[in-house]
């Protein structure tokens, strides 16, 4: 008699969510965490130090009010070992979360290709591509590179073409051309626009209006 097909646990799997500002990145992630926990199965939220928009660190917070409970890391911070001290402590893990992935460094990327390979835990990414100047972020760069499984986030600019590109404007809307390629800012200081709008306002060729207020988030 013939044994009994045995069906193989499925792959894990290094992904990248990518798109430009405002298209619900933090909000899939969430809703992402949630579907895992619905089936029984524990996720892991890590979220960088440096973005505090969500409140004290390691809150994870979406535009349109969800907010879940993360791990907040810094730039040192060796992933692989966080979430091997994560899986002692607590048990197995269903997969991991990175908001704001675009801040990881090369290094951390690599730690988390590990956590796929060697783990065999999913690794869900989260974050921009470009900057606004329109080049890769460290994090960005090497998850192209390397993730497995790319898929984009879509959001539209204010022509009615798909957004691509990230604009940081200043108090006018015109856009800024230098500073420091990282500066945590919500609506206000960023504006998701299609590469066309990108060129045009770059160009110094009219001025454009974050479209969408401020949020403040509960305490």
């Amino acid at each position: 008699m013939p044994a009994a097909a045995v069906e193989s646990p499925p792959m894990a799997k290094l992904y990248f969510y990518y798109s430009a500002m405002n298209a619900g990145k933090t909000t899939n992630l969430l809703q992402s965490a949630h579907n895992y926990r619905e089936r029984g199965m524990r996720t892991l939220i890590l979220t960088p130090r440096l973005d505090d928009r969500g409140g004290r660190g390691g809150v994870v917070a979406s535009r349109i009010g969800l907010r879940s409970e993360g791990m907040a890391f810094e730039h040192d911070t060796d992933l692989e070992r966080r979430v091997e001290a994560d899986l002692l402590a607590h048990g197995p893990l269903g997969c991991v979360l990175v908001d704001e992935a675009q801040f990881l460094t090369r290094a951390q990327v690599w730690q988390l290709s590990e956590v796929v390979d060697r783990l065999k835990i999913p690794v869900l990414c989260y974050g921009l591509r470009t900057d606004f100047r329109g080049e890769l972020f460290e994090g960005s760069q090497y998850l192209l590179a390397w993730a497995d499984e790319l898929q984009e986030i879509k959001t539209i600019c204010h022509s009615g073409k798909k957004a691509t590109m990230n604009l940081r404007v200043d108090a006018q809307g015109r856009a800024v051309q230098d500073g420091p390629q990282v500066e945590i800012g919500g609506n206000e200081r960023y504006v998701s626009v299609s590469r066309a709008e990108f060129k045009k306002i770059a160009r110094g060729e009219g001025s454009i209006d974050p479209l969408q207020a401020s949020l403040s988030f509960p305490a």
